[in-house]
């Protein structure tokens, strides 16, 4: 059993594949090729918002955003301690400090609550993540931001990308979304990939700019960029895959529905869905006080499973001149101790569902 499993995607879509690989090699042109733009108008339609603009990875998304909104050494940036490493390495690379929140105990991410309090006059933007497959609550957030001062709110949606929170996508919920196409990813390509999202046109601009290390045109460079520029071979595959998005955004629920129903006597923690969200099920994550046994008896059965960001980062050496100790973040610490994801994809069959619910009820 996979624990991803891309292949029976590609099995669906190969021959698509392979023909927009085969325009890429008969074209030859490999950088920021016509298939990165027609991917980048794709994604405006999806999203509706007015700019994309596809970079080499999702850390570079982060990257680029913060670099963009001209945020640097001294500067603060609030953002959550439960999620993957670069959320806040990005924040960390530009001499800022990260700056963490507790998460809600019910969905995970971001607690507005807790972020009014965090707030300081050398706070420069707001990094919320929408973790396992739905938002952050982006409505209260954005509140809060203006109140702040219109303080710029980057929405990581590398996990919630195809969610909705009260009928808008995730990606086009703030000044700027940030999604990536790492290969587990519900769109996810062949390799490293990202985009960003704006309605803002000065900071598109500004984005495409250091996308190509600052180039505004040939020879012309006003501000320090990086290499940040998607491949073409990967906007062609994620064009293939761009066709079933939806599809397999309905699939993935269902088989989110399907774990419900087998689970719900189990003594677990089933993933919640907040009022006005949906979920796209990037990981289908429960909560195990025994959940290290758990995973050991579900690997006896050959059936695979991750427990992620079972280090939080205010834990993590690298941020230890924050100075956090254990108990500073009681609900991240208490998730990343008995969270535990079960394998998940459009193409998880009810016979695959039946066999884990067994194993865990066993």
């Amino acid at each position: 059993m996979e624990f991803i499993d891309l292949k029976s995607q590609q099995r669906r879509i190969r021959e698509q594949i392979d023909r927009r690989i085969a325009a890429v090699l008969d074209h030859g042109q490999y950088i920021l090729g016509p298939e990165v733009t027609e991917l980048e108008s794709r994604l405006s339609e999806f999203l509706g918002c007015r700019h994309t603009i596809a970079v080499a990875s999702g850390t570079d998304s982060l990257l680029i955003a913060l670099m963009a909104l001209g945020i640097g050494p001294g500067d603060e940036v609030v953002t959550v301690p439960y999620t993957w490493i670069s959320t806040a390495e990005v924040v960390a690379l530009l001499g800022a400090k990260p700056v963490f929140v507790d998460i809600e105990p019910d969905t995970w991410n971001l607690d507005p609550t807790r972020l009014t309090a965090a707030i300081t006059d050398r706070t420069k933007a707001i990094l919320p993540v929408g973790i396992y497959g739905q938002t952050a609550d982006m409505t209260a957030i954005n509140r809060i931001a203006a109140e702040a001062g219109n303080l710029p709110v980057i929405e990581d949606a590398a996990q919630s990308f195809g969610a909705t929170h009260h009928g808008r996508r995730s990606g086009a919920l703030s000044l700027v979304g940030s999604t990536s196409f790492f290969p587990s990813k519900p769109l996810g390509g062949y390799g490293e990939g990202g985009a960003l999202f704006t309605d803002d046109d000065d900071l598109a601009e500004r984005m495409r700019w250091i996308r190509v290390h600052g180039q505004q045109r040939k020879h012309h460079h006003p501000v320090v960029g990086i290499n940040g520029r998607l491949d073409t071979l990967q906007a062609a595959i994620l064009l293939a895959k761009l066709d079933l998005f939806e599809e397999e955004i309905a699939l993935r629920q269902a088989v989110a529905e399907g774990y419900a129903r087998r689970l719900a006597e189990a003594p677990l923690t089933l993933p919640s869905v907040a009022e006005g969200n949906t979920s796209v099920y990037a990981q289908y994550t429960v909560l195990s006080d025994e959940r290290d046994a758990l995973q050991a008896k579900l690997a006896a059965a050959d059936i695979p499973s991750v427990a992620y960001y079972a280090a939080p980062l205010h834990l993590q050496p690298v941020f230890a001149g924050l100075g956090h100790a254990p108990g500073d973040f009681p609900v991240t610490e208490r998730i990343a101790a008995t969270g535990l994801s079960l394998p998940m994809s459009a193409y998880v069959t009810p016979q695959d569902q039946d066999r884990i619910a067994a194993a865990i009820l066993a």
